[in-house]
């Protein structure tokens, strides 16, 4: 670094608040949940979680996961100044912030002269005065305050002396944090980290760093802040935002970690799980994970035939700039053989699977062969279990299926009333079970409860919490292969399991029956009351 002394660096997540402006993404109340307790057990200490009072979604949330036990992170809530010309006690949007019952809020206000003479139509006297006045008012009522500069390079560049009194009115007022935004998204690192420096100098307070992605530049800018001396980098898991997006909080925290030597940003072990965040975060989004993400990305680590394959195989630093192990990947050959077979034992010995050797290598092909026809297991990890089973020999005890069918009907003026029919033999008993249900799933779920649950009461302990489709090749219409994820629970353990078909009835079927199986494997250790 540039003082060659030690860095601290506080690492602030924005996926739930920023991330989801992005115009192809939507959560539910329930993905921001889980959202939230995988960046936890990851380990940022701070987590913002939404704009309460914007929306009712964002609303719920908080009044959800306020209640929530986090083991690293501290919730924060985001909102806006008082207007102008408004009495801070009188603004509805810090009535807001205070409501959503967070130790820490994040407060935006303006910082280019722009913004308040032509958006906001007032004077940069009282510009100041609404930052000055919301900080304290916050303040006053017991909260923590992080200070969102908005737009402040551009506002700097334009009129530093407004912009830097933007600061010090937030400074002044208690403010923790004074982060310096790149909203719009333009500056090119030599300008931020000279911006940063000279802001550094004049504030008494930790900095910040908040930067978009439109000029290509907000992980470079965000480290250059770094070096420049800020505290704070905050950042979208995969870069999800408005427009091109947000700086991605990923290659942050590995470079962070393994270049600039940062070993605090998150706690020891949490960098092996940023792969694994990264595609969790996609998978609920219900977005496909950015194959070629630095780090993360499934071809990150990916070799073609020919010299680099060679060249990896005798060294692999000669072609690769940090070990995949580092961050959660895994080294890929294209057309080896023996390609991800380290990975399949891995994960089979955090399953407590002995495998033996040929049954790994039978595992690899399958696995290869599946993610051709678009299966995903990075968070399908029962459906993944239950596959290294069977390569192994395993076949399950309890049931098997016959056959199975659906028929959905229309009536006037009500929903449609799926019905289905399910043949099971158990214990040598033949089932035969239908039920009804207001989706084809639902209905394919009641028919094979009943079939399985006098047999195997474990089913009633297991709730489908969640279902989803992924369209993976839009180009060829209604015949385009389907990805379903069900995802199941017992009260003990939750799980997903993953099934892919061109007939999304046959890929959420497949999903449902590693479902239950994976469920029998796991029952609860001790049955619900």
């Amino acid at each position: 670094m540039s003082d060659g002394g030690p860095v601290r660096v506080e690492l602030y997540d924005t996926t739930l608040r920023d991330g989801a402006q992005q115009a192809d993404l939507s959560y539910t109340v329930e993905d921001r949940l889980r959202i939230l307790h995988r960046l936890d057990q990851v380990g940022f200490p701070y987590i913002e979680g939404g704009w309460p009072g914007a929306n009712p979604r964002d609303t719920e949330f908080f009044r959800l996961a306020t209640k929530e036990t986090l083991q690293h992170a501290q919730l924060t809530a985001f909102g806006m100044t008082r207007r102008a010309g408004e009495r801070a006690e009188d603004s509805g949007v810090l009535r807001d912030l205070l409501d959503a019952g967070t130790e820490v809020v994040c407060l935006v206000g303006k910082a280019w002269d722009l913004h308040v003479t032509e958006a906001l139509r007032t004077d940069l006297d009282e510009g100041v005065a609404m930052v000055r006045d919301s900080v304290a008012f916050l303040r006053a009522q017991g909260r923590r305050v992080f200070f969102d500069a908005e737009h402040f390079f551009d506002g700097y560049r334009s009129d530093p002396g407004f912009a830097m009194a933007v600061l010090a009115a937030a400074e002044v007022a208690g403010a923790e944090r004074l982060v310096l935004c790149d909203t719009n998204g333009g500056m090119l690192p030599f300008d931020v980290a000279r911006i940063v420096a000279a802001v550094r100098g004049q504030a008494s307070v930790a900095l910040g760093i908040h930067v978009h992605n439109d000029a290509g530049c907000a992980v470079a800018n965000s480290l250059v802040a770094v070096d420049a001396g800020v505290l704070q980098v905050q950042g979208t898991v995969n870069g999800y935002g408005e427009r091109t997006g947000n700086a991605d909080i990923v290659p942050i925290a590995a470079n962070l970690a393994l270049k600039l030597g940062v070993t605090d940003a998150l706690p020891d072990g949490s960098l092996a799980h940023l792969t694994e965040l990264a595609h969790y975060v996609a998978e609920i989004a219900n977005l496909p994970p950015e194959a070629r993400q630095p780090y993360a990305g499934r071809y990150a680590f990916t070799h073609k035939a020919g010299l680099h394959t060679s060249g990896v195989a005798r060294v692999s630093r000669a072609y690769e700039h940090v070990e995949p192990e580092a961050v959660g990947n895994r080294r890929n050959i294209v057309a080896s053989d023996y390609s991800g077979g380290a990975s399949v034992r891995m994960k089979a010995d955090e399953f407590g699977l002995a495998v033996a050797d040929g049954a790994v290598a039978a595992a690899v092909q399958e696995l290869k062969d599946r993610e051709s026809r678009g299966y995903t297991y990075d968070l399908a990890e029962a459906s993944l279990e239950l596959l290294l089973r069977r390569a192994d020999g395993w076949i399950q005890p309890w049931f098997a299926i016959e056959s199975y069918r659906v028929h959905v009907e229309e009536r006037s003026g009500e929903d449609p009333l799926a019905e289905a029919t399910v043949k099971v033999i158990t214990s040598g008993t033949r089932h035969i079970e239908s039920a009804e249900g207001q989706g084809p799933v639902g209905a394919l779920d009641n028919a094979l409860r009943k079939a399985l649950s006098n047999d195997y009461p474990a089913l009633d302990d297991m709730e489908l919490e969640d279902f989803r489709v992924r369209v993976l090749d839009r180009s060829v219409g209604t015949g385009a292969t389907v990805r379903v994820l069900i995802d199941l629970s017992n009260g003990e353990r939750e799980w997903t399991t993953v099934g892919v078909s061109e007939n999304i009835i046959e890929a959420s079927w497949e999903a449902l029956v590693d479902g239950y199986t994976y469920g029998l494997v796991h029952p609860r250790s001790v049955p619900e009351a």
